[in-house]
């Protein structure tokens, strides 16, 4: 019978090296040795029943005993986690509808470096009191200059047009986003309505139905002057009549960025033409100086009335001719011969 482990370590002979630094391994006592190993408590008999073996979780189903609808629907496949939203701009924040009917639309890429982001269509303008200016046709626009136009209109123009009777109550857009060249021509360098950042204005609309543009001469001077000092301190370039014979029917804004900030406002603002046309020059003021032209045509007409005289009296005939033709021809003799004074009135 062979013999346990406890057992062949008991009679595994010992090393002579063992004992050599004193530290033999000591053994348990033999109490520890019979200590019994310690049991649970009883269940005491107020503790709470188990719970039925119906509420146990059920053994999942094998495939095959599945029902064939079971088996045969198709695996869906995980559905592309959506997009986050676009975060808007602190710009785009700023300009709610109490300020401005500007929706946001997508953002534009053409060839060329045309379009631009942050894009919206301003289509009317809040003004303080609720009133709406509507924007026609409607404006596609940066942001930046959907805002600059609607705070020039809202702080700037809206009392202006209070002023005259009536309030503003539209604004005439010429244009706004076009991919183009500037002024059209073709292969000019990119203009600011490729990059949506320009707006022409042409004329306001009132509340009573009257229009004012802001080119046309009957137009009180100091309105127009006084529109120009507004938008020449709000945007970067204003065209206007006077800068080239493209914006001699309109006013062109926006917002370019030049080093160090440099601006262009470039707009004639030029007097009403008269209501009728003058028919003959001014009167001569009495305190005006004689004129010495005058003084200076009296001896030329004393010459040539001389000359006159002169050629008179040889135009006239010859009294003493005969009719005979026997008779001598005597008019040279007594044809007077010419003077100084007449060879010099020949001259002239």
């Amino acid at each position: 019978m062979q013999a346990g482990p406890a057992e062949a370590a008991r009679r595994a002979p010992s090393f002579p090296w063992d004992d050599l630094f004193g530290t033999r391994p000591q053994r348990p006592h033999k109490a520890a040795r019979r200590a019994a190993v310690p049991l649970p408590k009883p269940r005491p008999a107020q503790a709470p029943a188990e719970p039925p073996a119906a509420a146990k979780t059920q053994p999942a189903v094998p495939a095959e005993a599945a029902g064939p609808s079971e088996s045969a629907k198709p695996v869906e496949a995980a559905k592309p986690a959506e997009p986050a939203a676009p975060q808007l701009s602190a710009c785009r924040q700023a300009l709610t509808e109490e300020i401005a009917i500007a929706p946001s639309i997508p953002d534009i890429h053409g060839a060329g470096g045309c379009g631009g982001e942050d894009l919206v269509r301003l289509e009317a303008i809040v003004l303080p009191d609720k009133r709406k200016v509507a924007v026609k046709p409607a404006a596609i626009l940066r942001c930046k200059m959907a805002a600059a136009v609607a705070d020039w209109i809202r702080t700037d123009i809206a009392p202006l047009a209070q002023s005259l009777g009536g309030g503003i109550s539209n604004l005439d857009n010429f244009d706004s986003f076009e991919c183009r060249g500037r002024n059209r021509v073709a292969g000019a360098q990119l203009s600011e309505h490729g990059r949506a950042n320009a707006l022409d204005v042409r004329a306001f609309g009132l509340a009573d139905g009257k229009s004012i543009s802001l080119t046309d001469r009957s137009v009180p001077r100091t309105l127009r002057e006084t529109v120009l000092h507004s938008v020449c301190a709000r945007f970067s370039t204003v065209l206007g009549p006077g800068s080239d014979w493209y914006h001699e029917d309109h006013v062109h804004l926006d917002l370019i960025e030049r080093r160090n900030n440099y601006r262009i406002c470039q707009w004639n603002v030029d007097d009403p033409l008269p209501q009728v046309a003058p028919l003959l020059p001014a009167e001569r003021p009495e305190e005006a100086p004689p004129r010495e032209v005058a003084a200076k045509s009296d001896a030329p007409k004393a010459d040539t009335s001389k000359a006159d005289h002169g050629k008179s009296d040889t135009s006239k005939p010859d009294a003493t001719k005969s009719d005979d033709a026997a008779a001598p021809d005597r008019s040279a003799e007594t044809r007077p011969q010419p003077t100084k004074k007449r060879r010099q009135s020949r001259r002239f």
